[in-house]
């Protein structure tokens, strides 16, 4: 019998997603190399080739990788419900848990997140994955990830949202800004304003929505998919931009102050919460992490960053 990993078949699965060993790398936050080494290691295993490597254009799958990369996710999916089942009869929490997060907020959140969960259930081991929105759903579906923090916006109907904070917009301005000293603002005293725009699948929309129900239309001079880069451009004056997560400083990266004014009238506000596939609770190591995260919201853990506990 060929002597395969768990972890060789998962290095398979994210470069045969990717198709490129250095998006696999990034996307498991770990080296190329070691890809690369586990990935000719089961080629000769197996005695086959699972990869066309083409220069320039990465690697595709050979007739028989495609075979072999649909029995590995299989696998893959076998081996966390042992886990499972392992941690439904010790009756604890454990094994590995994938945690998936949107990259807006994640610095904010899941760092201390993880560091409170782990401690206090040491058996489990947490792998985290920084993504957008769009990325979450695909990472969800195909079973890359096991649950992750995110905002209601576009949910599919075979996910399933469990709120816990809400948030509402809020513009951030320089300090140095007409309407930085305004207790307040609305969308229509934004609108004819420069706009730097964070430009990322659905939180867009999102955005864009807040002026589509004011039946106005924001003048965006510059977009950018970075939060970071977002804070800096208007840390510089070069516009205004709109948030849903308060950021724990009142500096831009480049140290210029910001402020942070909320927006009144008729715009949605945001809630952040847990998102899984239908049934996922039933894990108790994904159950144990939906418990301890609602009791966190509760005791107020996401005020700092202007979450309201739903009631």
């Amino acid at each position: 019998m060929p002597r395969l990993t768990l972890r060789q078949l998962e290095y398979l699965v994210a470069v045969g997603e990717t198709g490129s060993i250095a998006r696999a790398a990034d996307r498991l936050n770990v080296s190329s190399p070691s890809i690369s080494s586990a990935i000719s290691q089961l080629e000769e295993e197996l005695a086959i080739s699972l990869f066309v490597r083409q220069h320039a254009q990465g690697l595709s799958l050979t007739q028989g990788g495609q075979r072999v990369l649909e029995k590995a996710r299989q696998v893959l999916n076998d081996a966390r419900e042992i886990s499972n089942i392992a941690a439904d009869i010790s009756g604890t929490a454990r094994g590995p848990l994938a945690v998936g997060c949107l990259l807006t907020f994640a610095q904010l959140v899941l760092p201390r997140l993880r560091r409170g969960f782990e401690t206090g259930f040491p058996d489990v081991r947490i792998a985290q994955k920084e993504l957008n929105q769009a990325e979450i759903f695909n990472a969800l579906q195909r079973s890359e990830i096991d649950i992750a923090l995110t905002y209601d916006m576009d949910i599919p109907t075979d996910l399933n949202f469990i709120g816990l904070v809400r948030l509402n917009p809020f513009a951030l301005l320089h300090a140095g800004h007409e309407l930085a000293t305004r207790t307040s603002v609305s969308i229509d005293d934004l609108a004819d304003l420069p706009m730097i725009l964070l430009d990322l699948p659905i939180s867009t929309d999102y955005f864009l929505s807040l002026f589509t129900a004011s039946s106005r239309q924001p003048r965006i001079v510059e977009l950018t998919r970075d939060m970071a880069v977002m804070r800096s451009m208007v840390g510089n004056a070069f516009g205004y931009s709109i948030a849903n997560v308060r950021p724990q400083s009142n500096t831009s990266p480049d140290g210029n102050p910001l402020v942070c004014v909320p927006i009144t009238g008729p715009v949605r506000s945001l809630r952040m919460g847990l998102l899984t596939t239908h049934g996922a609770e039933k894990s108790r190591t994904v159950s144990a992490f939906i418990d301890y995260a609602q009791a966190q919201a509760r005791a107020g853990a996401f005020r700092a960053i202007g979450g309201e506990a739903l009631s």
